[in-house]
């Protein structure tokens, strides 16, 4: 007996002993069943964790699909179809309005996530790491948003179509960091509401990521088939990044005080793009990773602080992120919309658009003095789903030395594709 009991606790759903989860999901199911769930913060949380943990969870355990964002695909396409077939029970979709329009949720999300992930960034890796990477990725961006754009065209896209609403929310940065603020910032220029851009953007990040993958397990298998193309997890062939890769942040034990700092800078960072959009046409999110970058890289922040930041997104994108998406699927991924997005023109437009990044990286490496195995496994991450797409294309390749380079491919490259989208959007607006 006891022997079965350890064995259920040590299951988790999450973080959570599968016991646990299913008492909690049996009684947030019967209250939405009998109409008790509030429509609030507190039922919002409630039924967005639930679905999300169990979501995720699967996404992160069925083969192939783990590799792949399977936790990320589930979590928004599910509620998406279980919306669309009327599955889902309108007491738990009035729950997840309330609380992911009703109380900002979503912005309040972006703003933990982009200021966090910033702030926390090693400095070294911020500066030193940008400067390595700026050729390959400049070069890829655009070899990616010319190829990708042309592939569309040629597949009767208009040019319009084909650049703003495929390639670049497959350069975006992933989910959270990417395509949540992106799509604010063309409702904001384009007056329209948030859910109208992401019916496009999800599904091309999905498959951006799909394929950055693919084509990372192809580089390995390059590296063992030519071994003076790779050099096996090391960057740059002079071997003066051996120091750069190893270098991390020392863990910090968690602080809740400090995480509360955490909370009101990364508020007041969203407050104060606010303002400052006032005087500079540039919608706030995208003032506020600008902002997040500069202090970064000045080093004006006090160290604590980012600390707190940092820590406080940890916690954010640890055990909100599936939530989030659930809310993502319910409201602003209408399932038929979806379906109807992936034709075989939009699946060649990703599929250029990923080729460009990759070949990009692999062949201006030798003008870098840099590995171009490496070098294209880096700029591959800067076409996946943010973090989790990282972990995923890097672990395709077996590489995960080069997470420091990825993190700089995936954050910076992909805040400086969607301000300079925005920009762009704007002016021809």
């Amino acid at each position: 007996m006891n022997e079965v009991k350890n064995s259920c606790m040590s299951f988790k759903i999450g973080v959570l002993p599968l016991p646990v989860y299913v008492v909690l999901a049996a009684l947030i199911f019967f209250a939405t069943l009998y109409g008790k769930l509030p429509a609030d913060m507190i039922g919002g949380i409630a039924i967005m964790m639930i679905m999300g943990m169990l979501l995720g969870d699967i996404g992160l355990r069925v083969p192939i699909l783990k590799d792949i964002g399977g936790p990320a695909i589930l979590s928004i396409f599910i509620p998406s179809c279980l919306v669309f077939y009327g599955l889902l029970n309108p007491t738990a979709v009035k729950a997840i309005t309330a609380f992911t329009k009703g109380a900002n949720f979503l912005y309040f999300y972006i703003s933990c996530l982009v200021v966090g992930s910033i702030l926390g960034m090693v400095r070294k890796f911020l500066i030193q790491g940008f400067l390595r990477m700026f050729v390959p990725l400049i070069i890829g961006t655009i070899a990616a948003c010319i190829i990708g754009t042309g592939v569309g065209v040629v597949c009767g896209m208009d040019v319009y179509h084909a650049f703003f609403f495929i390639v670049i929310p497959i350069l975006s940065g992933g989910v959270g960091e990417g395509i949540l603020p992106l799509s604010v910032a063309y409702s904001e220029i384009l007056n329209q509401s948030p859910e109208q851009f992401l019916v496009h953007f999800v599904p091309a990040a999905m498959l951006g990521n799909l394929f950055a993958i693919m084509l990372a397990g192809y580089l390995k298998k390059l590296g063992n088939k030519r071994p003076e193309l790779t050099g096996n997890g090391v960057l740059v062939k002079s071997g003066d990044d051996l120091n750069l890769v190893d270098v991390k942040a020392a863990d910090q034990p968690i602080d809740i005080k400090l995480m509360g700092a955490g909370l009101i800078i990364a508020c007041s960072f969203y407050v104060g793009a606010r303002l400052l959009n006032m005087v500079i046409p540039i919608p706030a999110p995208i003032l506020m990773i600008i902002g997040a970058a500069v202090v970064k890289a000045v080093g004006i922040m006090p160290s604590q602080m980012e600390q707190g930041a940092n820590q406080l997104y940890k916690f954010v994108s640890g055990n909100l992120t599936w939530a989030l998406l659930v809310g993502v699927g319910v409201l602003y991924t209408p399932w038929n919309d979806v379906v109807a997005a992936i034709t075989p023109a939009y699946i060649l437009t990703v599929l250029g658009t990923v080729l460009g990044m990759v070949g990009s990286g692999f062949f201006t490496a030798r003008f870098m003095n840099m590995y171009p195995v490496e070098s294209a496994v880096v700029t591959a991450c800067h076409s996946g789903l943010g973090g989790t797409g990282d972990v995923a294309i890097l672990s395709s390749a077996n590489r995960m030395e080069l997470m420091p380079f990825a993190q700089i491919s995936t954050r910076l490259g992909g805040a400086c594709t969607v301000i300079v989208a925005t920009i762009l959007m704007r002016m021809l607006t």
